[in-house]
């Protein structure tokens, strides 16, 4: 444990830095005409983080074994957590006697933004992240550029997951409807409009391409810091990738373990379809405002086919081909 982490006592953000640090900051609306994005060092977040991430810059202190999961909203960042919580704690919990089975993925990988630092103007819980036993398990949807210094100069490692960006948009878009009936909003969300503001890279720790880039460079530049994963290939070859996965937290599935077939049951439980049929993931709301099955909907690779009309894959297409050109960096877009 770093020392400074025993400090409880943090500075907060006031009212009169916050609207200092608005200033001259561009603003547009999502999703419904009460959200507000807000762009701050390139990056659009809601304009409620923006504290949230001000705090985490400052105050968050990395462990080396911190072990991070990163990536832009539904990108499979769900379905990661309770693959990575289920590999690390494998020699404490038997399969039957998972925390899983009784604890949503998103309350066991704790959100630096969303459960750790979730008020805007207080420095909550600090004793919170003292208290966790190493490895620490936590997550983020910050683009690397905005991750704090202790992130990017410790040992502590990352593991980023990216989906193709059209099943990617769908996903967002079932899961922003999720949002506005939570919050009883009246207003309408037209899957168009959030195509062009997706675009345009006005997307929630956006623009996705960059998001995306900046990691796929950084794995390539530092492999032993950031495991760069693909929704799509997990899919395909889900044993593959948990060995490398195991591999790269330093903890590998040994071959008497593997010939207990216990990278399997890993598989099996943490599957979508059995996921989705716990009841701990059928009712509730994580955050106050999603539904907790709202993160188990249907996980297809290819769902974007009923969305998409032929102009906007021609589009998306075209602007893919631009972002990735040069990077070595591809999406599978069907199955």
């Amino acid at each position: 444990m770093n020392k400074n982490e025993t400090q409880n006592e943090m500075p907060i953000i006031s009212q009169e830095e916050l609207e200092s640090l608005k200033q001259g900051l561009p603003q547009v609306p999502w999703i419904d005409n009460n959200f507000e994005l807000i762009n701050n060092q390139g990056v659009w977040i809601p304009e409620s983080f923006l504290a949230r991430i001000l705090l985490i810059q400052r105050h968050f202190l990395a462990r080396d074994s911190d072990l991070i999961i990163t990536g832009i909203q539904k990108t499979g960042t769900t379905w990661l957590k309770s693959l990575l919580y289920t590999i690390v704690n494998r020699a404490i919990y038997p399969i039957n006697q998972n925390p899983l089975l009784k604890n949503h993925p998103q309350e066991l990988v704790y959100n630096l933004e969303s459960d750790i630092y979730g008020e805007a103007f207080a420095y909550p819980r600090p004793q919170h992240l003292v208290e966790l036993p190493s490895p620490r398990l936590l997550s983020t949807h910050l683009p690397y550029t905005s991750l704090p210094e202790s992130i990017r100069t410790s040992n502590c490692r990352l593991l980023y997951i990216c989906r193709n960006p059209l099943d990617t948009l769908t996903s967002l878009f079932h899961f922003a409807m999720s949002y506005l009936k939570n919050t009883n909003s009246k207003e309408l969300l037209r899957f168009e409009d959030l195509f062009d503001d997706f675009c345009a890279g006005r997307t929630i720790h956006g623009p996705f391409f960059e998001h995306v880039i900046t990691y796929w460079k950084m794995s390539l530049e530092y492999p032993e810091k950031v495991l760069f994963l693909k929704y799509e290939d997990l899919k395909d070859d889900p044993k593959h990738y948990l060995k490398r996965v195991a591999e790269f937290i330093g903890m590998p599935f040994t071959p008497f373990e593997e010939s207990q077939s216990v990278i399997d049951q890993i598989i099996e439980f943490c599957s979508f379809g059995n996921m989705k049929e716990l009841e701990v993931n059928k009712s509730g709301v994580i955050n106050k405002f999603f539904e907790k099955k709202s993160f188990f909907r249907k996980g297809e690779v290819g769902e974007w086919r009923n969305y998409f009309t032929p102009p906007m894959v021609e589009k998306i297409t075209k602007l893919m081909e631009e972002k990735l050109e040069g990077t070595g960096l591809s999406f599978k877009l069907v199955p």
